[in-house]
């Protein structure tokens, strides 16, 4: 890992390609754990169990892991501390989307007493965008990717 330099980011490496991340902020691990819970409470209201949170391997982490009606859901959240930003949909291509799908294999592969290897596995995005009143504003996009 990179020294922390003033006046620059510090930066980890990227657990499955090895080039320098950014590491978070003490504020945006705020504002994601905020969205985190938020999508918890969504997934949990519309019927999902909720599994597991933020579990990690060394290809990277996965947000929520949840149960559907049997259906393995890998649920990737992405919160926004406002509405100006891009749209937090738009944080997952096509690089994000085989990356969550690999890595939702190796949590199979590491929980076989919750869910079988060939099971039927769904990668769902809830965006998260906190309202400066009220409730925040929540989607819970199923199959995203």
């Amino acid at each position: 890992m990179a020294e922390n330099h003033a006046g620059t980011a510090s930066r980890t490496a990227d657990d499955e390609t090895g080039a320098p991340r950014p590491s978070r902020s003490p504020r945006n691990t705020a504002v994601a754990g905020y969205g985190e819970r938020v999508a918890e409470r969504r997934l949990t209201e519309a019927g999902l169990v909720v599994v597991d949170r933020n579990w990690r391997c060394a290809a990277g982490e996965l947000d929520l892991v949840a149960l559907d009606r049997g259906v393995l859901v890998v649920c990737e959240v992405k919160t926004r501390r406002a509405a100006g930003f891009e749209h937090p949909c738009a944080a997952v291509g096509p690089d994000k989307a085989e990356r969550l799908r690999r890595l939702a294999e190796r949590w199979i592969a590491a929980h076989p007493h919750i869910v079988r290897p060939g099971g039927d596995v769904r990668i769902d995005l809830v965006a998260v965008v906190p309202s400066r009143r009220g409730a925040a504003h929540v989607e819970h996009v199923k199959g995203a990717c």
